[in-house]
Parts: C-alpha cells; sequence; structure tokens
C-alpha cells in the first residue's frame, strides 16, 4: 500500500473508534498525537484511542499493511487473517485465543469489533509484527516504531524477542526477563524519583559506558540466552531529563544506540525497567555468546564500563595495559544539543560525531593505541560526563571535536584551544595537522576556557574544524574527503605527540 494510502487509512481507523462501554476500563480521549517512527500523523481532534482493561487497542489492520502484510477479513467466522513470507495469523473478534504458524498463542485482551474496525492490544502487535508500540497516558500519545532488522531470531512472545527493536517501559516491579516483559507497554509510567540519574550512555570499542550522577548506584550485569544478551541493571536509578532530551523522566523513557560494525553486538537498548524501585535496564543484544568484564567506579566518580574486549573479573582500569596509550575522542554536542546550525541548516552534532567516527575506525588499527568514544551515535552526554570518562580510564590525551560558527558568513577557517599550559604543546601539534587536513585559513592556537578542557586531568585540546556559518566551509566541512582527511591528520597528530611511530 502507497505511503499515502496508508495514512489515510490510518486516519480514517482512528476516527471511526469508540468506546466498548461493557469492557472498558477507561478511554483515552481529547488531543491524540500519534507518531510513526518519529513523525507525527495529524489526527482530526475528535479523534478516539480506546483502553480496555489497562491496554490500548489500536486498527492491527493499519499496522499490518504498513509492513506488507496481506489481510483479510472474514464477516461470517469474525476471523482476521494476517500473512507474509514467513507469518500466518489468525485472530478471532472476542476470543483470546489467536494462531500463529498454526500454534495457539494467548492474547491479554481479545481482538475486538468496533463500528467495522478490528482492534487489538498494542502487545500483541508488537510481539508478532515486529512493531514497538507505547502509550504516553500524560501527554496522550502513542508512539509506533516499524522493525528495522526482522532478520534477528525470534525467541517466543515477550519483550525478549529480537523484533522488538526497543524495551518497553514496565508499570511496576519486575526482577526478570527483558525490560517491559510480562507487561502492557500501553500503561504508562509515572515520573519515580531514583537516588541517582543516568546522565549518558555510549558504546565504542565493544566497551558499553554509563554515566551517573547525583548518588551511589550498585549495578547489577548479568547474562541472558535465548537470544543471547548481557544485561545491566541500575537500582535506585532513573535518567536525567537532560539525556532524555527533555522529555519527562517517566514517559517515553526508553531508547538505543545505533551500533554498527561491531561483530559480537546488534543493538544497545535501554528504559525504565522498574518502578519500584526505579530500575534503568540497559541490555546489549548479541550475536553470539560473549564474555565480559566490568568495571564499576559507580559509587565514586559515576562511570560503569561493561567490557566485551576482556573476561577478567573486575579490571582495574578496562582501558590500556600493555603499555598502551589511552586516547579519548569526544564528538562535542549530541541529540536534543545540535550545536551549531549551518548556513544550509545542516547540524554541527553530525559533523562532530562522523568525524569522530571516522577517528576512532582509524585508531582501532592503531596496536599500541586504546581509543575511546565519549559517544557512538546521536546520544547527548553533560559536559562534566565527557571529562568524567577521560578522567576515570586516566586518559593520556583528551580531543574534542567542533565546528564554528559566527554572524559574518565571511568568517573562515580552523581554530585549536588549550585551557591549561600542560595541554599548550598538544594544541601546537593538533593544529599543525589540523591545518594542513582542511586547507582553510589558519586561525591559530588559542586558550578556551571550556569546560572539556579545563575539568580534564590530561593534555586535552577542542578542535573547532571550520566555520558552518560560512557556506564555503560547510559544504568542504560534509564531504567525505574533507572528513578522512581531518580524521587522518587528527590520528597522526596524537601519534606524534605520544611519540608513537
Amino acid at each position: 500500500m502507497k505511503k499515502t494510502g496508508f495514512l489515510l487509512f490510518l486516519l480514517m481507523m482512528i476516527v471511526m473508534m469508540v468506546s466498548v462501554q461493557d469492557r472498558a476500563a477507561a478511554a483515552a480521549t481529547g488531543n491524540v498525537h500519534i507518531l510513526l517512527d518519529g513523525n507525527e500523523l495529524q489526527v482530526p481532534k475528535d479523534a478516539k484511542i480506546t483502553n480496555v482493561n489497562g491496554s490500548v487497542m489500536v486498527p492491527f489492520r493499519v499496522i499490518g499493511e504498513n509492513l506488507g502484510f496481506d489481510v483479510k477479513w472474514d464477516q461470517k467466522s469474525k476471523k482476521v487473517l494476517i500473512h507474509n513470507d514467513s507469518k500466518d495469523i489468525e485472530l478471532v473478534v472476542n476470543q483470546k485465543s489467536a494462531k500463529v504458524n498454526g500454534k495457539k498463542v494467548t492474547l491479554d485482551n481479545p481482538p475486538l469489533l468496533q463500528k467495522n474496525t478490528v482492534v487489538v492490544p498494542v502487545r500483541f502487535v508488537s510481539e508478532q509484527m515486529g512493531i514497538q508500540v507505547s502509550w504516553d497516558g500524560p501527554n496522550q500519545t502513542v508512539y509506533l516504531t516499524s522493525n528495522a532488522d526482522a532478520s534477528k531470531p525470534d525467541s517466543g512472545s515477550g519483550a525478549g524477542n529480537g523484533d522488538m527493536p526497543i524495551p518497553d517501559p514496565l508499570p511496576g516491579n519486575s526482577t526478570s526477563g527483558e525490560p517491559g516483559e510480562g507487561s502492557d507497554p500501553s500503561a504508562t509510567v509515572p515520573p519515580v524519583a531514583g537516588n541517582a540519574v543516568v546522565s549518558g550512555i555510549s558504546f565504542s570499542e565493544n566497551r558499553l559506558m554509563i554515566a551517573t550522577q547525583g548518588g551511589a548506584v550498585t549495578p547489577k550485569v548479568f547474562k541472558m540466552t535465548g537470544p543471547d544478551r548481557i544485561v545491566v541493571d541500575l537500582p535506585n536509578a532513573n535518567f536525567s531529563p537532560d539525556f532524555l532530551g527533555g522529555a519527562p523522566t517517566g514517559a517515553g523513557n526508553q531508547g538505543q544506540l545505533d551500533v554498527s560494525g561491531y561483530p559480537d553486538v546488534y543493538s544497545i537498548r535501554y528504559s525504565l525497567f522498574s518502578n519500584s524501585p526505579s530500575t534503568v535496564r540497559v541490555v546489549i543484544d548479541l550475536n553470539n555468546a560473549k564474555d565480559y568484564s566490568v568495571y564499576n567506579d559507580v559509587t565514586n566518580s559515576g562511570l560503569l564500563i561493561v567490557d566485551l574486549n576482556k573476561a577478567d573479573s573486575t579490571p582495574a582500569n578496562p582501558t590500556g595495559g600493555n603499555g598502551k596509550k589511552v586516547v579519548v575522542i569526544d564528538a562535542g554536542h549530541g541529540n536534543q544539543d545540535p550545536g551549531t546550525i549551518g548556513y544550509s541548516k545542516t547540524k554541527e552534532k553530525d559533523f562532530n560525531l562522523g568525524v569522530a567516527l571516522k577517528v576512532g575506525e582509524l585508531l582501532a588499527n592503531e596496536p599500541n593505541i586504546d581509543c575511546v568514544l565519549t559517544r557512538s551515535d546521536d546520544t547527548f552526554l553533560e559536559l562534566k560526563d565527557r571529562a568524567r570518562i577521560a578522567n576515570d580510564l586516566n586518559a593520556d590525551v583528551f580531543i574534542s571535536i567542533h565546528a564554528n560558527s559566527a554572524n559574518s558568513t565571511a568568517a573562515s577557517g580552523s581554530e585549536t584551544y588549550y585551557q591549561r599550559d600542560a595541554s599548550k604543546a598538544l594544541a601546537n601539534v593538533m593544529h599543525n595537522y589540523l591545518v594542513k587536513a582542511t586547507g582553510l585559513s589558519d586561525r591559530g592556537v588559542r586558550y578556551g576556557n571550556y569546560h572539556v578542557i579545563r575539568e580534564t586531568k590530561m593534555p586535552a585540546v577542542l578542535l573547532e574544524v571550520g566555520y558552518l556559518s560560512n557556506p564555503k566551509d560547510e559544504a568542504a566541512l560534509f564531504s567525505e574527503s574533507l572528513q578522512n582527511s581531518v580524521a587522518q591528520g587528527i590520528v597522526n597528530g596524537i601519534k606524534e605527540y605520544l611519540g608513537i611511530q
């Protein structure tokens, strides 16, 4: 079905939905927002979404057809048949028993027929069709996220399925299974105050890093199978509103990191797993069974690292060793903080991350260097967490990557900033390679009182590669060739400063 037709059909189905008085525990009405893969659909003000026995009910036909399913309705038997290349699903109105590929499946709530529209619980839709569905009651919002990787293994029912890309928030206490297992994601998770907050999550060089602040927390790290995954629970913790992009800590508090290029890992997911006590869960989804080691300094400095490169019990430090130098590469800004906006509306955060990832790939090939990225995708870390990561790892150098902006479009060129005298030598070396790599005007090495280069304890610099406010600089900075050149220049500068051949 064409996308336009699908959206029109979705709107029509929603308008047709009404409350079922003999079954409804409540009806969510009013200004309902529906987001499909992050894009809000325009819904009439009088649209209604039914909440039956605590489960939000949505038209299954809409979601099924959007995924390419063949959907048929048998009026006489009140059966709905859904088919694609790998699944045959049979549902019967008002019956909790359904069939998936001939196997009986029990639903929490049965399908209902409302004004000639069949609606089903979001739990069933998410598990059987590969759709992540969540309901934010206070904000009257339904989130629909289509499956981006249907090839992952399906381990049966529950939120631990490989076809669920993001864990659901759990409205209540639970001690086993994946985030949200055994719960209906339609239920609203109220804000819960934890003693600590998670302010940053990152994954690079086969290491998961979680930054916390505001209180001591004792993490629980364990493995699960079917499919293979490593689970990190942080009891008495919640998410920082800044990490969630300003969203309430009790709603929409779930997500995943963009992980690619790692043979052991295919996704990193996080959610508020429980609210009694408030518990943050992070899941490393594995392609195969994998051992790990844990570096836990959450109590003192708020940094937890799960290292898939080592299988030691509790290493004193997960980086360095065997004479390796530790380099921390920081991609400035991220998520809700875009940094400066370019002449043609490009975002600084995207440039910073693109170059940082290229630097990380190059340094991964250096046998005498252990590289850590403060962020490996479009996530947000507070400035103090970026510095904390470098300090806790006893890094040898810290490089923060940025792009500049000015009120005039004429401003152009590359600058390198340092804050402490101990960083000036590194700044001189790095700037020399930066100017050669960009070919832009040399604006010199400068003093700057920036947090990440002030609060780090090792030599640290901040690179302003070019001006996004200048159309020529902007075009160059977002070219693949210049980013590759800058990344190689950064690596060459680091090696020269550290005396590595």
